[in-house]
């Protein structure tokens, strides 16, 4: 077993379950009750969904590599990928973070804390493994 896939698979679950329910709730009901052009709305509504998506497979394949259900050859890619999208995703939340007109930007902007713990936990299961 490996404790790094599971710990990482365990914050990405945790982060899946979050963005469909307080996500939905707090993003996803306010953008689809608020007044814009129609194909905008619809098209935030598919990308929410596609996060959805990533970040369920992103927690299955780690929990899968944590119990070894995956060889270590066939994950190496996947798993780099995964490491990869989820350190993005924290370096650009930060950086808009950083240059928006929010005031106190990382009270609402928090998940970075949850991607770049998930890249990191990654990354040091493929390296130390």
């Amino acid at each position: 077993m490996n404790i790094y896939f599971l710990l990482a698979g365990i914050l990405a679950a945790l982060t899946s379950i979050g963005h469909l329910t307080y996500g939905k709730r707090r993003f996803l009901g306010p953008m689809q009750q608020a007044d814009f052009e129609p194909v905008a709305k619809t098209i935030m509504y598919c990308v929410f969904h596609y996060i959805s998506i990533f970040l369920l497979l992103s927690a299955l394949i780690l929990l899968a590599c944590a119990f070894e259900a995956v060889s270590q050859m066939q994950s190496f890619g996947m798993l780099a990928f995964i490491a990869l999208n989820f350190g993005l995703f924290a370096i650009w939340q930060l950086y808009i973070g950083l240059m928006s007109d929010l005031e106190r930007p990382f009270k609402h902007l928090f998940q970075w804390i949850l991607f770049l713990s998930i890249s990191i936990l990654t990354m040091l299961g493929v390296i130390l493994t």
